[in-house]
């Protein structure tokens, strides 16, 4: 009997064994690939890795290439040849000037595009004959990221490298509760190419909008639209218009938790802002919630006033009084 089981018991060692065994060797026999280059880029440059890692994070989220702007400090050195190794600032015209090959454009090039620029010249006057070059950013000249819009603390926030845009709003504070669903992201070598991130309520979507920020963007992160809801209701507030933007005075209402009971819906009114002032255009609620009339779609920044049916407060208050209460009542997001 302690024969069989010790046999038994050597025999689950051994499979243990050989399973691990197995396994290690598959480990070992996997090829340790990594994805092809892109374009312009060699492998295991510092920008695939930054593009890997992003990668990582999130497969949809577009990445960016760092570029060299106007006045950058730049680290130009060989592999291999400590005494090549030089500080240039990039001169007004996005030009540089190292040794031995002279004047070389780097403006509004990735690192390694400067630094296959740089070898190529090297190689052409005979220096070297396979260089190994490399360019380094030492410091940015532009430096900050400006942060507007609809954002706690707007500001300019020093970042020394590729950040993304979920953190530079941190350092922000954050966004108000008037932020809307957009922000616009220009770049500081391409002014006039705007980039559109939207946010959406959808966690797994909304990571797609954690797009790369760099240093000298500017972003703006823009206003919602509000609706007011203000007079015989339950709860007066604002209402911020989400993702499709659209919503009717009954859905404004519901979000108000309803009209009191001395309401008075067939007086109810919607102020508009106009070019020559607010406006004033009735609705009959009554007619609407008896399913008598069509709802009523809002703009932004409309007003929906309901007064009360006491006869003496009909009427009485005028637009601009009615404008007022509603820029002091608390806003509420509600999506639609």
């Amino acid at each position: 009997m302690c024969s069989g089981m010790l046999f038994r018991t050597l025999s689950t060692i051994c499979s243990v064994v050989l399973v691990a065994a197995v396994a290690l060797g598959q480990t070992a026999a996997s090829p340790a690939t990594s994805l092809p280059p892109k374009p312009g880029e060699t492998s295991g440059s510092p920008a695939t890795a930054h593009a890997t890692t992003a990668d990582a994070d999130d497969a949809s989220a577009p990445v960016r290439d760092l570029t060299i702007g106007i006045g950058d400090l730049l680290k130009v050195s060989v592999l291999g040849a400590p005494e090549y190794d030089q500080d240039v600032r990039v001169a007004g015209n996005g030009d540089i000037v190292i040794g031995l090959v002279g004047r070389v454009h780097v403006a509004g090039q990735t690192t390694e595009q400067a630094q296959a620029l740089v070898r190529k010249r090297l190689v052409e006057g005979g220096y070297f004959a396979d260089p190994q070059v490399s360019v380094f950013e030492k410091e940015f000249a532009t430096q900050g990221v400006s942060v507007l819009g609809e954002v706690q603390k707007p500001g300019v926030y020093p970042v020394t490298g590729p950040r993304r845009l979920f953190d530079v709003l941190s350092l922000a504070g954050g966004t108000t509760p008037k932020a809307g669903q957009v922000v616009t992201i220009s770049s500081r070598d391409k002014i006039k190419t705007l980039q559109m991130v939207n946010f959406s309520s959808d966690p797994q979507k909304n990571m797609t909008a954690n797009v790369d920020i760099l240093p000298g963007d500017t972003v703006v992160v823009s206003k919602a639209g509000v609706i007011y809801v203000v007079g015989d209701v339950k709860h007066p507030m604002g209402v911020i218009m989400e993702n499709s933007g659209h919503i009717t005075i009954l859905q404004a209402l519901a979000t108000a938790e309803g009209a009191n009971p001395t309401a008075s819906l067939k007086n109810a009114k919607i102020v508009r802002k106009g070019e020559n002032g607010p406006t004033e255009v009735p609705v009959d609620l009554k007619k609407i919630m008896q399913a008598k009339a069509p709802d009523v779609t809002l703009q932004a920044e409309d007003v929906v006033f309901i007064p009360s049916s006491t006869a003496k407060n009909v009427g009485v208050r005028t637009l601009e009084s009615i404008v007022n209460i509603a820029t002091g009542v608390a806003t509420y997001r509600a999506v639609y």
